[in-house]
């Protein structure tokens, strides 16, 4: 899953963000309202954590822009405000969640899972194919009722492969949905972390390479 944190605060933006990352998303980041934009015509991203108080161009204006570009970015906006008029008038702009400050990040972690589950398009939250399973909001995932001990890019790469449904995946979608954007990377780290992931799903072989395409899990 991919995620756009949007907040002036940088000790904030960056807690929410590092917290994300440590939970196997893809996040990147944007200090005010007018890089958010540039980012979100730029790529495409599941859910933007978005403070509604920007300093500039603010976080409404922001929300307004997502719903008249027709982005399937689910919006989760951030104010210190909770009074029921205010979320009544961040819902009425196109946010699908309103948070107030200040938060429990495990609040802040499940309403994003949540909001990604319902993204381009909907999903369950645990997704299975052939014996794997991967549970979306406890961030876990098993092969044949065994528990996988994976990193949080192991994790964030077996979960793009079983979103696509035994589509194949390809090595920039994969870099796209599980690296954040200047992230130094190449082929090699995805390969690396594919080989990694392999060993840890054991026999027989799960994830089939497709010469010139990229990977998918096959089905048993």
């Amino acid at each position: 899953m991919r995620v756009l944190v949007v907040e002036d605060e940088e000790f904030l933006r960056e807690m929410i963000a590092e917290g994300l990352r440590r939970d196997a998303l893809a996040v990147d980041e944007a200090s005010d309202g007018l890089e958010a934009l540039r980012r979100l015509r730029l790529g495409e991203y599941d859910v933007m954590v978005l403070d509604r108080d920007l300093p500039g161009l603010h976080g409404d204006e922001v929300c307004r822009q997502v719903v008249r570009m027709r982005l399937l970015t689910r919006v989760l906006m951030l104010t210190a405000s909770g009074t029921v008029r205010d979320r009544v008038e961040g819902l009425g702009l196109g946010a699908d969640d309103y948070l107030t400050k200040p938060f429990a990040y495990d609040e802040l972690l499940a309403r994003v899972l949540a909001l990604g589950r319902r993204a381009r398009p909907a999903l369950p939250p645990v997704l299975e194919r052939a014996g794997v399973a991967v549970d979306t909001a406890r961030r876990s995932a098993t092969r044949d009722g065994h528990r996988l001990a994976l990193s949080r890019k192991e994790f964030a790469v077996l979960e793009a492969l079983l979103r696509a449904e035994g589509a194949v995946v390809g090595n920039d979608d994969l870099i796209e949905q599980v690296w954040e954007e200047g992230t130094s990377y190449s082929t090699n780290a995805v390969r690396v972390t594919l080989s990694k992931l392999r060993a840890k799903l054991g026999e027989p072989p799960l994830i089939e390479t497709v010469p010139g395409a990229g990977y998918r899990i096959a089905a048993r």
